[in-house]
């Protein structure tokens, strides 16, 4: 493994493309004092006028739009450069006046909505079926009065506004923790040298042939967490009494309905997919029993989970990764394919290699005028190659949502966010599985797609259950402890374990502190629906059905112009059923055939 680069010392080449967004900090800082000057002009134009008249109310629609487009681009700038390099306090303080021009444009703008119900549902269909201007608006204004009831007075929505910022402090704050100032041991290999275990690093470490390397990384990387176990927990407990409390101001029941509702979606799709989860843990528990066969170990632990079966590993750099994927995706044909490619290459969309300072893990990140930005730590495993396919399933939704639909509708749901990026995993695997026939390969292709299932469809549903334990206790006046909290973590992992894995409670406890996502609330789960979907899709693609690429594409570019279920059924999954996280599992068992057959 070589050593971590310093931000100043990774190639250009290499790097997103900041001088896209922006030329140069100068610029961003001139847009961002610009566009905060700009808030109290729009506030005093608009607000108590848009009842007036149809003409006013697509005035201000169309310079609403105007103004999010801004303060989003100066938000992605801000936060791209300081994902790549944590450890810069003036990226930090970037990013923290970005989150807080986010405050205040929402303040700015809290009138708008309460404004928008008071001309009542029939006058304002009216003036959409009257107004081509105000055409385009129409699931817009259809959803608002939908959500009417959670929408409160002006005043009260823009103190919401100005919310946001100190909201925002709990996650920020693990930001820094995690990525800018939580130290790990480096662990030694069995040529005796120092090995150093960071973000960037540790999945690398812990795909290592070495057991005693995974062994001792894991356990560096999990006691590097245990040591601030109750600064942890408190931030995590702070970030649910904050949405907590905006639920109870929203009139919602739960921080549950909060986070679905506004995406018109019923709980009971949350509950569904945990159900079936509980019901095919058996299929997880027989993989770990083939899995510690494969690895002829007598017994299995966490650090072995990711260890690779076998020793002749492929390595693949960065540009033959460019290339599997593009072939991988050809059924989509040339529309999808070159703009993929050149977002990879000469557009610079990827941030690729791991530096120190850079944040844990893989995004992608973009707004409306920007490129598709991704953030990842690549490291010529075929892991990464499964990384870089799922962060430009994601880019490539936002690439055809951004040029297509107006900037009103082009944010689609997180429900559906996790579909694209599952669906290009699920594509290039497919490719990659029928290209090399070559029996260590497809063990190698095989392993990371059950590494990819274990990420989304058993860690992050045991932690939606986790999520959901935790909200509960919270809204009932019970904040449980850290330790309570890493017991919990550590109860649900024993029983997706089935007895097959030996437990370290103390260390598996506190995996929930590691994954940043549960700061978005109820957001895990959607990544079980989300590859339930992709896979429903990508097998209505590869076997030829016709009209399913122009239905998939026809997703891609739908952006938030329909509600997500409705999206997702018209291309072909329905999850108002179990139906796709029941077909998902027939792919996981598939895949565990497959592999138990290959290493006998």
């Amino acid at each position: 493994m070589p050593q971590l680069l310093s931000r100043a010392e990774v190639a250009p080449e290499h790097t997103w493309n900041a001088p896209s967004v922006f030329a140069s900090l100068d610029e961003w800082s001139h847009a961002l004092d610009e566009t905060t000057a700009a808030l109290p002009a729009f506030k005093q134009t608009y607000e108590g006028h848009l009842g007036s008249s149809p003409a006013t109310l697509a005035e201000y629609l169309t310079a609403y739009q105007d103004l999010i487009a801004r303060v989003y681009r100066i938000y992605v700038y801000a936060s791209m450069t300081y994902a790549c390099d944590t450890s810069d306090q003036q990226a930090g303080a970037m990013r923290a006046k970005a989150l807080a021009l986010f405050g205040q444009a929402r303040a700015a703008t809290a009138f708008a909505q309460p404004e928008m119900i008071a001309i009542g549902r029939d006058t304002a269909m009216a003036w959409i079926d009257a107004n081509p201007a105000l055409a385009t608006y129409r699931h817009l204004f259809e959803d608002l009065f939908r959500q009417q009831e959670h929408v409160r007075s002006a005043e009260v929505e823009e103190v919401l506004g100005q919310m946001i910022e100190p909201f925002a402090s709990a996650d920020t704050t693990n930001d820094i923790l995690t990525n800018a100032e939580l130290t790990f041991q480096p662990v030694k290999n069995a040529a005796g040298e120092s090995l150093p275990v960071a973000q960037g690093t540790i999945d690398t470490l812990l795909n290592s042939p070495e057991r005693d390397v995974r062994r001792a990384a894991w356990e560096s990387y999990c006691d590097g967490y245990l040591a601030f176990k109750n600064t942890q927990a408190n931030m995590l407990l702070t970030s649910v009494k904050q949405g907590l409390a905006m639920a109870r101001v929203r009139r919602y029941d739960s921080t549950l309905q909060m986070a679905l509702f506004p995406h018109n979606l019923p709980e009971q799709v949350f509950h569904t997919l945990i159900d079936t989860f509980r019901k095919h843990l058996p299929t997880w528990h027989r993989y770990w029993r083939v899995l510690r066969r494969a690895l002829k170990v007598e017994t299995l632990h966490h650090w072995d989970i990711w260890a690779p079966i076998t020793q002749n590993q492929p390595t693949i750099p960065y540009s033959e990764a460019v290339a599997i994927i593009a072939a991988g995706m050809a059924p989509l044909g040339p529309q999808y394919v070159d703009v993929l490619r050149n977002g990879c290459t000469m557009d610079r969309w990827v941030d690729v290699y791991p530096n120190r300072g850079k944040q844990q893990g893989a995004f992608s990140a973009g707004s409306y005028d920007t490129f598709p930005f991704i953030m990842m730590n690549y490291d010529d495993h075929l892991s990464s190659v499964s990384t870089l396919a799922h962060e430009l399933g994601h880019s490539m939704h936002s690439y055809f949502s951004n040029t297509t639909q107006p900037l009103v509708y082009a944010d689609y749901s997180s429900f559906v966010a996790e579909v694209a990026s599952n669906f290009n995993q699920a594509m290039v695997r497919a490719y990659t599985l029928g290209a090399r026939a070559e029996p260590d390969f497809q063990i190698a292709q095989i392993q990371e797609a059950m590494d990819n299932f274990h990420r989304y469809f058993f860690i992050m549903p045991t932690l939606a259950r986790f999520e959901f334990e935790v909200h509960n206790r919270v809204a009932e006046g019970n904040s449980p402890t850290a330790d309570e909290m890493n017991a919990l973590m550590a109860d649900l992992f024993s029983e997706g374990y089935g007895g097959e894995l030996v437990v370290d409670r103390e260390r598996e406890g506190i995996t929930w502190a590691q994954f940043p996502h549960l700061y978005a609330h109820f957001y895990p789960f959607q990544y079980a629906t989300g590859i339930s979907a992709a896979h429903a899709l990508a097998d209505r693609v590869l076997s030829g059905e016709p009209g399913a690429v122009e239905d998939y594409l026809g997703f891609l570019k739908s952006g938030s112009s329909a509600y997500p279920l409705d999206v997702l059924k018209r291309a072909g999954a329905d999850l108002t059923t179990p139906e796709p996280v029941e077909r998902a599992f027939k792919v996981l068992a598939g895949l565990v055939d497959r592999l138990e057959t290959l290493v006998g």
